[in-house]
């Protein structure tokens, strides 16, 4: 006997567990590839993504592909229409006055879904043309590209106790149906889907960042000397920053204390520009001090910049959050054109810091070395294998369709729910 392949029908809610489509007749152990879903309040429109991540390799990035499954009795003459937009939130949503909103939308891209306007310009991805055979007629793809100077998607720290949602520049998919692209949607019959513009760290190491600084002094006869290089410019969340310091004191002053930090500065690109700086690590020492005229020092000091010690700092600068997922400090953000530079909303920068104090009389000297924090690309991850299909009365049963050439089915389709936002005075189901 051959097992049926299986399909949970779209949920209401989400927040089920993941759904998985499985064909049960090949003796060969079968691949599944995971697809989030997202259902209305209603029920009525469900959108199928197939992640929520989308990298920006510089010269492109990569396209917003997926379907949206509708309900065709309940959509009838209406149309349905989905948009992505890019948004930098500078306040609360609960202090909007008099239709002022604290927020810039950057970027805006819309078209309708349904009924299809036209021919497709172009052809289906290789996910849409899986989703579609699954889901059958009532699935309609929808395909969106971003421009390479959209801004990446970064939040600022919350301070305790705010709500709502955090600033900064975040990302949303929205699919609703309407008579026209310009009637407000109702929360009832729409899916809002929160995604993720980032960017990986380029796999080659630039030049090893380093600096010379001297000071001279009143009577002195010759200048304080202070060299600081990083071991290399590019560095992965998480990783050990090497700072070597060397120290030639030539002068007639006396070093007292080495102070070195990992800064952060977040340019906000608004309708005015304001920087934004935060020591995000830092580390003090006085061995080997005070450094007397006529000696020399070296140095290494070791820094982690992590957000698990910064989590009391409000305004620094994270990489975007999806729900309450664990996010990380935000990554450098890479200028391709210094032109869209206020298009990017947030650009945020990593520097070394190192300062040499000399007393109340001599001031002090300090250098600054600029570096890059980002995620590494990640390796090619192949599909995981489908779990085995466990009994359900709520699955429903689809004949097994071969292909032309009358091979069997793609590899299997694991559906897991998007988390729904959680909106405050959503509007009852229709």
């Amino acid at each position: 006997m051959t097992l049926k392949p299986k399909m949970k029908f779209p949920s209401k809610c989400c927040g089920g567990r993941p759904v998985t489509m499985d064909d049960g007749g090949s003796n060969k152990q079968r691949q599944a590839t995971r697809v989030f879903k997202k259902s209305s309040p209603n029920g009525k429109i469900t959108v199928y993504l197939g992640k929520r991540d989308f990298v920006d390799h510089i010269t492109h990035v990569d396209p917003i592909d997926g379907v949206v499954l509708i309900d065709p009795e309940y959509v009838k003459d209406r149309k349905v229409f989905g948009h992505v937009l890019a948004a930098f939130r500078y306040g609360r949503e609960d202090l909007d006055v008099l239709g002022l909103t604290f927020r810039k939308d950057l970027y805006l891209a819309a078209e309708q879904i349904y009924p299809v306007t036209s021919t497709p310009k172009r052809p289906l991805t290789r996910l849409q043309e899986r989703l579609v055979r699954k889901l059958g007629p009532a699935a309609h793809p929808f395909y969106f590209e971003l421009p390479p100077h959209c801004p990446a998607s970064v939040t600022l720290q919350p301070a305790p106790g705010d709500t709502g949602k955090p600033c900064g520049v975040d990302y949303e998919l929205k699919a609703f149906v309407a008579d026209s692209q310009d009637d407000k949607p109702h929360k009832r019959n729409s899916v809002r889907l929160a995604i993720r513009k980032i960017m990986y760290a380029p796999s080659k190491q630039g030049e090893q960042p380093s600096v010379e600084v001297s000071k001279e002094f009143m009577m002195s006869p010759n200048k304080l000397y202070l060299e600081a290089s990083l071991d290399k410019e590019l560095y992965h969340h998480g990783e050990n920053i090497a700072v070597n310091v060397h120290i030639a004191n030539n002068s007639n002053r006396s070093v007292k204390r080495i102070k070195v930090s990992v800064r952060q500065f977040a340019d906000i690109c608004l309708f005015s520009t304001a920087q934004y700086k935060c020591t995000v690590a830092e580390a003090e020492s006085e061995e080997g001090c005070p450094v007397g005229p006529g000696f020399t020092l070296s140095k290494v000091f070791t820094l982690t910049p992590l957000l698990a010690n910064n989590k009391d700092k409000w305004g620094l600068a994270l990489d975007g959050q999806l729900k309450h997922e664990d996010t990380n400090l935000a990554s450098s953000t890479l200028i391709a054109d210094p032109s869209q530079r206020e298009n990017l909303g947030i650009i945020v920068q990593y520097k070394v810091k190192v300062k040499l104090c000399l007393g109340p009389l001599g001031g002090e000297l300090s250098a600054e070395l600029p570096f890059i924090l980002m995620h590494p690309k990640p390796e090619e991850e192949s599909p995981r294998p489908a779990p085995e299909p466990t009994p359900d009365h709520d699955l429903i049963q689809l004949d097994p369709h071969p292909d032309e050439n009358g091979q069997e089915q793609d590899d299997d389709i694991i559906f897991e729910d998007f988390a729904r936002l959680r909106l405050k005075g959503a509007d009852a189901d229709a």
